[in-house]
């Protein structure tokens, strides 16, 4: 069982009961970014007011179905079953639940390397600095572009990854605009660039980003390569 609570951050989790709306927690590799490959523990939080074209989690979107309702205390002592001190919080998105920032900090203070994904139209500089933020940025395809809140490449940080999820040429041309007009290069930790899956061939994406000598790291979902792609907590 956790210990009473004895800082700050654990006073308002514990205190007040916090509650979050879950999809589903579990123990995989780390399929995506600079980090791929490791063991990580996901906390998929439900519930997400964007409505990608290609989102690949439609099931963890709607606030009215499909999660559960866990306090604080439950998710930590899920995670710590798993006994692996990387944990990325993901969605749906995760920074819709306004509970989820001393969570954050809750798992920074105990000595975890803590990741979130977030779609980019929520505020993220209220995010422990600690806090590793994968910012996945809208492209055209996605139909979500309007909703980008470019607050958020102004407050970029050194340990930061954006991400772009590209679909056709015109997505990798939005993409590498704001790339090089933003110099995001410079500013984060890695700038990647990914191809959605089976519809924009990776070697495609590959042979744009070598044509223009962009400077991004491409990837793959690699856990859609380990696992049958539909396969869900993996």
């Amino acid at each position: 069982m956790l210990q009473q609570p004895t800082s700050h951050v654990q006073q308002i989790l514990f205190s007040n009961d916090l509650q979050f709306y879950v999809n589903e927690i579990f123990f995989s590799v780390q399929g995506e970014g600079t980090r791929a490959g490791l063991p990580c523990v996901f906390v998929r939080l439900q519930g997400c007011k964007l409505r990608c074209s290609w989102c690949d989690t439609t099931y963890a979107l709607d606030y009215k179905k499909g999660g559960i309702t866990m306090s604080a205390q439950e998710i930590i002592e899920k995670v710590q079953s798993y006994n692996c001190n990387f944990v990325e919080f993901t969605g749906g998105e995760p920074l819709e639940q306004e509970n989820i920032y001393p969570l954050l900090s809750w798992f920074c203070d105990n000595g975890y390397t803590v990741a979130i994904e977030t779609g980019g139209h929520v505020n993220t500089e209220f995010v422990d600095e600690r806090v590793i933020r994968i910012l996945d940025m809208k492209c055209p395809d996605s139909k979500m572009t309007p909703l980008n809140n470019y607050r958020n490449l102004e407050v970029l940080r050194t340990t930061d990854e954006v991400k772009f999820v590209i679909a056709s040429e015109t997505d990798y041309n939005w993409a590498k605009t704001l790339v090089l007009e933003h110099q995001l290069n410079t500013k984060v930790h890695a700038v990647l660039f990914s191809s959605v899956f089976s519809i924009l061939p990776p070697l495609t994406l590959t042979e744009w980003i070598l044509r223009d000598n962009l400077p991004v790291r491409m990837q793959l979902q690699m856990h859609k390569f380990i696992w049958e792609p539909s396969t869900r907590g993996v």
